[in-house]
């Protein structure tokens, strides 16, 4: 596998990039990664880190609006999913689906 160690600018390294290219084309046209539910992660990260309901109350607002977001009654705003992005450190796609 001495490919993946080529140097650029060289015959090998064009191979190499050529190579990236046709499967990276591959993956998108045959496998598509499910679509991850906001809530799901959001309560995997809480448990993870050990976060509690009342801890997000400074993020998403008052417990009851906490307790409505994370049993789905409420959205989750713009203003919500960017700070929750940042707290958590998940990626913004998360939320995509979701709006």
């Amino acid at each position: 596998m001495e490919i993946f160690h080529a140097a650029p600018n060289t015959s090998e390294g064009d191979e190499l990039e050529l190579l990236l290219v046709l499967v990276k084309d591959f993956d998108e046209k045959n496998y598509q990664l499910p679509e991850l539910d906001a809530l799901a992660v959001i309560k995997y990260k809480m448990k993870e880190m050990g976060v509690k309901a009342k801890d997000l109350e400074p993020i998403i607002g008052s417990k009851g609006h906490v307790s409505a977001v994370l049993s789905g009654k409420r959205d989750i705003t713009l203003k919500m999913a960017q700070k929750l992005k940042n707290y958590f450190s998940i990626p913004s796609d998360v939320f995509l689906h979701s709006a």
